[in-house]
Parts: C-alpha cells; sequence; structure tokens
C-alpha cells in the first residue's frame, strides 16, 4: 500500500516542530496520601496536566526498561525496524520517563508488523506510516485504546517477553492457532471482548472456565463482555440430580474476581459487561440486583452513624454505674439503641469494656464513595448490566400482552409475568442505580454484517462493540478538536480522510500481531478481522462552534463525522483486501456485508424508506 504524508516531511523527524518540557505529575487521594508522583517526565509542552498524568501514571512502562539497548539484525527488514533487547551488562530496572519513547514503541511495533507481513509497497511508505502516526499521537489528533498503550512495543522497542500466561494466536504462516510463548513478543493489544460462557461449571468454555479467561483479559488492561442467558435458572434440574443454585449465584462469584483484578496493573478496576435476555427464568432478580446492593450501601452508611452515636452514648452513660436499674441516663441510653436496631450484643460488648476499663471499642463509619470499603462489600459493583430485549417484547410492552420466561434446559415455560410489569421494573432499577441498560436484539441483529457466523448476544463492556461471541475489537479514536480550524470554523476533511485511512491500518495490523484469551478467540478474530474506529471530542467542538449540542446542525455535523469515517473506513478495509485478500469469512457473508453498507448510504443520504 502507499501511504502519503499530511502532517510530516520526508528527512525530517516527524516531531521537529513539536515542543516538549520536562512535567511533574502527582496524584493525591482525598485525604492526602499520594497515589503516584514523578517527577521531571518529558511530555509535549501543551499538553494537559491530565494528559499528563493519564501518560505518567497508566502509560509509561515502569520497569524493564534497559539503560543500554542492542538492535537484532532481520533479514528483509529495514535497520530502522530492527527491534531491541537490553545490551549485555546493562540496567534494565528503569521505566520509561519520555513520551517520546512510547510514541516511538507504538508507531515502530506496528510499522514493523505492517513491513513483515506485506502491507506497505515501499520503505518509504512504511517510514511514512510511522512519522504519521508518531506525530499524530503527540498532537493529540489520535489515540488508540488503553491495552495498546499498556503492551505494545514492550517487546520490539526494550526486549521485555515475561512468562506467557495461557493466550494463543493466528500464525499466518502455518495457517493455524499457536500458544504464544511470552507475555509481550506478541501483545494484548484489545481493549474489547465477547465471550460466550456455556451452561457448565467446570469445562472448557464453562462458567469457572470464563473467570480464569476475564482474568487474562483484565490483566493487560481490557474489558470484555458476555451473554449468560444459556445458565440455567434457580430451582432448574440437574444432570446428576438436584437443584441448579441459579444464575446470580455464579453472576456473584464472577463480580467478585473482577473487583479483586486490577486492569493493566493500575488502579484501574476490570472492565466487564453482564447480558441476560428478558426471557430468563432468573431476569428479574438480576433486573433488581443493583437496587438491593445499592440498599445494603445505604444500610451500612446510616447503620454505621447510628450504631456509633448510640454506643458512644451509651458508653458516656456508663460514668454515672454500669447499672442500669439504678443509672436512668444509661437505661436511656440503652432504650434508644435498642428502638434504632442498634443490635444487643454491640450493647453488651460496650458495657463490658467500661467494666474491665478498656479502650472503648472501635466504632467504624462507611460513606458511599464508589471506592470505599461499605461499595466493596457489597455484590454487582463490577459490572455494567444489561438485559437483552427483542421487538417481540417491546411489542408485548405496548400491547400490555402477558410475557413468558423459559427454562434454560428443557425450553419449558417458567412462569408468565405482564411485559409492563417487567418494563417498568427495568425503568425503575435503571432510575435507583444507573443499571440495567438495554440492548436491542432485533434491531442489532438486522445490522449485523456476518450472520453467517451466528447471531449477535452481547457486546464489550461499553457496548460499542457488538459482535459475535469469541470475538475482539481494538479501538482507536480521533480527536475532531483537532481537525477544526478555530479561525475559519471549517473541518480539515482532507487530513480526516487521511489519519481515517492510516487508523483502519493501524487496526488491521493489530490484529495481525495480537495475542488472545484463548484459542477461539483468536481463530474468530482471524476469520472476521473486527476493528473500532470513532471519533471523540464532539462535544468540545460543538462548544467552540458555538452550536447546541443537540441541535439539528450539530445532529448533521455528527452524521457527517460518522458517515466519512464509517465510509473511509470500509473503503481502506477494501483497499487491504485488494492487496492482501479478504476476511477470511467474507464470502458467505458477502450478500449480509454489502446489504448493511448500502443501509449506511441510505441514512447518510437520507434516503426515502421506499427505495
Amino acid at each position: 500500500m502507499r501511504i502519503e504524508r499530511h502532517f510530516t516531511t520526508s528527512g525530517q523527524d516527524p516531531l521537529e516542530g513539536v515542543a516538549f518540557a520536562p512535567r511533574d505529575s502527582r496524584i493525591v487521594n482525598p485525604d492526602g496520601s499520594v497515589v503516584f508522583e514523578a517527577s521531571g517526565v518529558r511530555m509535549p509542552a501543551d499538553w494537559s496536566q491530565v494528559a499528563v498524568d493519564i501518560m505518567a501514571q497508566k502509560y509509561f512502562r515502569k520497569t524493564g526498561v534497559a539503560n543500554v539497548l542492542s538492535s537484532v539484525a532481520e533479514d528483509g527488514v529495514p535497520e530502522w525496524l530492527w527491534r531491541s533487547v537490553p545490551a549485555e551488562g546493562s540496567d534494565d530496572s528503569g521505566g520509561e520517563i519520555d513520551a517520546r519513547q512510547v510514541f516511538g514503541r507504538l508507531a515502530g511495533t506496528w510499522a514493523y508488523w505492517g513491513w513483515k507481513h506485506g502491507y506497505f509497497d515501499a520503505e518509504e511508505d512504511a517510514r511514512a506510516f510511522h512519522d504519521e502516526l508518531v506525530l499524530m499521537m503527540a498532537t493529540q489528533r489520535a489515540a488508540p485504546n488503553s491495552p495498546q498503550w499498556f503492551n505494545t512495543g514492550l517487546h520490539w522497542a526494550y526486549g521485555i517477553t515475561g512468562p506467557s500466561q495461557g493466550h494463543s494466536y493466528f500464525d499466518p504462516e502455518f495457517g493455524a492457532v499457536r500458544q504464544s510463548t511470552s507475555a509481550y513478543e506478541r501483545p494484548q493489544p484489545h481493549a474489547c471482548f465477547i465471550q460466550s460462557v456455556a451452561d457448565d461449571l467446570v469445562n472448557e468454555g464453562g462458567i469457572m472456565d470464563l473467570w480464569t479467561r476475564e482474568a487474562r483479559i483484565f490483566k493487560y488492561g481490557s474489558g470484555t463482555g458476555s451473554n449468560f442467558s444459556k445458565i440455567r435458572g434457580e430451582n432448574e434440574f440437574l444432570s446428576g440430580g438436584g437443584k441448579s443454585s441459579g444464575l446470580m449465584s455464579f453472576l456473584k462469584i464472577g463480580d467478585r474476581a473482577a473487583g479483586a483484578i486490577k486492569s493493566g496493573g493500575t488502579t484501574r478496576r476490570a472492565a466487564k459487561m453482564v447480558i441476560v435476555d428478558v426471557d430468563h427464568p432468573d431476569i428479574e432478580e438480576f433486573i433488581d440486583w443493583k437496587v438491593a446492593e445499592e440498599q445494603k450501601v445505604a444500610a451500612l452508611v446510616a447503620g454505621s452513624r447510628v450504631i456509633r452515636r448510640r454506643l458512644t452514648a451509651v458508653l458516656a452513660a456508663t460514668e454515672g454505674g454500669l447499672d442500669p436499674a439504678s443509672n436512668r441516663p444509661l437505661r436511656r441510653a440503652i432504650a434508644r439503641a435498642r428502638r434504632d436496631g442498634v443490635p444487643d450484643g454491640c450493647v453488651q460488648r460496650v458495657l463490658q469494656l467500661a467494666e474491665a476499663d478498656e479502650a472503648p471499642i472501635d466504632l467504624r463509619e462507611f460513606d458511599t464513595d464508589w471506592q470505599g470499603e461499605a461499595y466493596q462489600t457489597v455484590s454487582g459493583q463490577n459490572a455494567n448490566n444489561s438485559v437483552r430485549v427483542s421487538a417481540d417484547f417491546l411489542e408485548a410492552v405496548e400491547q400490555d400482552r402477558e410475557w413468558t420466561l423459559y427454562r434454560r434446559v428443557d425450553g419449558e415455560p417458567s412462569k408468565t409475568v405482564r411485559a409492563r410489569d417487567l418494563w417498568d421494573r427495568i425503568a425503575r432499577a435503571a432510575w435507583q442505580s444507573a443499571d440495567p441498560g438495554m440492548q436491542y436484539d432485533t434491531t442489532i441483529n438486522e445490522w449485523h454484517t456476518s450472520p453467517a457466523g451466528g447471531p449477535i448476544r452481547g457486546s464489550n463492556p461499553c457496548s460499542e462493540y457488538m459482535f459475535l461471541d469469541d470475538t475482539a475489537c481494538n479501538l482507536a479514536s480521533l480527536n475532531l478538536l483537532r481537525f477544526h480550524d478555530e479561525e475559519s470554523g471549517k473541518i480539515d476533511v482532507e487530513a480526516f480522510e487521511h489519519a481515517t485511512r492510516l487508523w483502519t491500518i493501524v487496526l488491521e495490523i493489530s490484529v495481525l500481531m495480537a495475542q488472545y484469551p484463548s484459542p477461539v478467540i483468536a481463530q474468530l478474530s482471524h476469520e472476521y478481522r473486527t476493528l473500532g474506529l470513532g471519533y471523540a471530542n464532539l462535544g468540545a467542538l460543538l462548544m467552540q462552534q458555538g452550536v447546541p449540542y443537540d441541535s439539528p446542525e450539530a445532529l448533521a455535523q455528527t452524521g457527517g463525522f460518522s458517515a466519512l469515517l464509517t465510509g473511509v473506513s470500509y473503503a481502506t478495509s477494501a483497499e487491504i483486501a485488494a492487496e492482501l485478500g479478504p476476511f477470511p469469512a467474507w464470502e458467505p457473508n458477502r450478500e449480509a456485508m454489502l446489504r448493511v453498507i448500502r443501509n449506511h448510504r441510505r441514512a447518510a443520504y437520507d434516503t426515502a424508506a421506499e427505495d
């Protein structure tokens, strides 16, 4: 492929016109304790403090970066793309201290893999690709998803390997999935995964196996979603006799496992999506899950304050004696504590401590900080929950019909409810706890580009990626504000199209170089090669233009950006297919793919429905 330059000049350092300066990063908790601190790290001079903090705390590699590196010669690869390893006798205990190291390892890795697999016509195309990407990242025109920042290039730039964590990759040379031999030679650059889960406890593809696969994903900074509707409901019969404990008992295990893992080794929580179909027999309990847990948090917060206030009063009243019969203030304090629900055991312990003249009991108070102990104590706090609804269900709501819930094992009816009651239950729960969300199954599958591979049943945690189970998606975003000329008020359409094409190629190369948490995800990601390119800062752009956010003009601009980005990305995909071949699952999905693209075109041109 030919790669033109738009932002850089051949033969010049791509960052020649970008000023860098030493910056300090210090992040503190509300109580003043220091979470992270780094001094004198070099960043683009015009970056905000927030951007500096994110790069320094989240994306800089903290260890394993040798102070002296040596290149590893490789036949057929230009010298500037040779990977590096620690030189003999070097100190590899250091970390990244300059944003240019990060930009270089990302762009260099993408160019390296692209060169090795024939994505560029000539070396100058690979160099232009590298330089344009470095500049776009440094000037905040575009950015990949977080796992790219975390993982990509650590092996290529620094020779960091690490023991294999059970990942798999598709080897195009042998046409088969293989086990990874290290943690970083092939990075985990994908942010988004959709994983299947079978109604099986311990075997591969089952419930406990999913927690292991999720852990691999969370460890390297990514997120995953699953539709759990295949798991049998509470009291459904088990094959060996007895009855199932139900879907919710297993969801709580997965929730606790996710909460114990910090994505990418940072302070960021694991990202997880839990989806349940609206006809599952346990759907009502699932809908109310977070509502009930929020009530527990409220009880912990209010109860801890009441207990502290009442027991402090009991302790103070013991100054007049320990016998309530003769100590009226003590008798009154105990009565008030009991009236407010303070357990007798707590009151008794305070009296015993007073009698022994011991230090007063430590009476802890909880608060509603989402990172505090109260929320960590309850379940359901480590995932986004969504109910998957069909057009049939929505029609049942509209027509006030009854709705049947079905057992998972034999498919027989489990319970019949009023559709509107279920709808209202979802609305009330979302109002009280912000969950569950809604996924519109019928509409989603009407826009499915690859239905020959099966229906779309789930999504990633943020729901922008909806595709087949056991697939992955790599994300990147273009910063709309950087393509807007504030003086003229115009959008640099040529630059936007150029950036869209290059980042589509980045994401395509990332599919090639990646490792995946299971063999089936490695296989299907090779077969479908899904990618997710989007844009950011739409709100800031509209504010800069003085355009109301929900105005017709704003909606028109949004539609224009979306159509242009989608069209250029698909055109780039076709360009890649012309040179390297289409994705392996193209032929059985050809008509569906072209139908969806026609639908996009009709939407962009506001074609009448009858046409």
